[in-house]
C-alpha cells in the first residue's frame, strides 16, 4: 500500500504531526527544525499547541539547497 504526503498548501494551518507527515520526516526532526529556526511557528498565549502554516512550509523548503550525494 502506498502513503501519499498530504498536499503542503499556502492558506492552511498545520499541526506539528500533519507538518512531519506533510515533509516525510520524524516529529523529532520537525522539532529540530523548528528549535534551529528553519519553520515558523505560532503559538497562541496559555496553549500548548503551536500552529504552522503552509507558507512557512513552503518557504523552509523554497530556501532549502539540495546537494548531490547527499
Amino acid at each position: 500500500m502506498v502513503m501519499l504526503k498530504p498536499r503542503i498548501e499556502n492558506g492552511s494551518v498545520y499541526s506539528r504531526q500533519e507538518a512531519a507527515e506533510a515533509l516525510g520526516v520524524s516529529l523529532s526532526t520537525l522539532k529540530r527544525l523548528i528549535r534551529k529556526g528553519h519553520l515558523k511557528v505560532s503559538k497562541p498565549d496559555g496553549m500548548r499547541r503551536v500552529f504552522i502554516t503552509g507558507e512557512s512550509i513552503q518557504s523552509m523548503l523554497d530556501n532549502t539547497v539540495v546537494e548531490r550525494g547527499a
